[in-house]
């Protein structure tokens, strides 16, 4: 597996993820708490959360978006129209930034990066544009660099991210109908060059079929490692 260095992941069921560096920076990406049938149970998140970053505006990724903010007073990161979304509801601190740019803070520098999805924000009653899906890779200082592809296809152009970038670890979406399924991941992991993949959106509804096993099937022979793990779990 990939050294990391000091940083720990943890899953936290579905798409979202909590990381923290060896220098203490803690960062939650797709806040989905409340309403996740599979964030772990009494699983109780630190009270300094540094980043939290959306990677798009659907309701399984950014549903606790602004109370968590609000809470834990974090700086929201995410396309503008998600962040000004955010501030519009009480948020105070927010960065909003767009694909191809970089935007650093403590021993993290943060870049957007494209994703193939949809997003849009329920508003009440009302659906607001969520602006483009995004992913991100986080370079940490004197650490990993990790990839967290948000909702996704496979696409050609993660060889791009490869050469960019160099993540070594990547969090993949595999549970098929609404993104990429084992299948494409595989192909995803071989694009981006990674050592690990962390598996995620799978499980979490029926309708959400992909496995890991089938991702370790597709990726027998590459010498790149599943490392699926269960929510409240972590990687060190």
């Amino acid at each position: 597996m990939s050294d990391l260095k000091g940083t720990t992941i943890i899953w936290l069921g579905h798409a979202a993820v909590y990381i923290s560096t060896a220098k203490g920076t803690s960062i939650l990406i797709d806040p989905f708490i409340s309403a996740n049938p599979k964030y772990p149970k009494g699983h109780k998140l630190p009270e300094k959360i540094d980043l939290i970053l959306a990677t798009h505006g659907h309701g399984d990724h950014i549903s606790d978006l602004v109370d968590t903010a609000k809470k834990h007073n974090a700086i929201v990161v995410g396309i503008p129209e998600i962040v000004g979304w955010a501030q519009s509801k009480g948020v105070k601190n927010g960065v909003g930034m767009n694909m191809g740019g970089t935007w650093r803070h403590e021993d993290i520098a943060v870049s957007m990066v494209e994703a193939r999805h949809s997003s849009g924000i329920a508003d009440g009653d009302k659906s607001v544009y969520g602006g483009e899906p995004v992913g991100f890779v986080l370079t940490i200082e004197n650490g990993p660099v990790l990839y967290h592809a948000g909702d996704t296809a496979v696409f050609s152009d993660m060889q791009l991210i490869r050469e960019f970038y160099h993540p070594e670890l990547a969090m993949l979406p595999i549970g098929d109908h609404y993104t990429m399924g084992p299948k494409g991941a595989a192909l995803a992991a071989k694009f981006l060059g990674v050592k690990t993949v962390l598996p995620i959106h799978y499980g979490t509804f029926p309708i959400l079929t992909g496995t890991p096993e089938e991702l370790k099937k597709h990726l027998e022979g590459t010498g790149i490692e599943v490392k699926a793990i269960s929510p409240g779990e972590s990687l060190r």
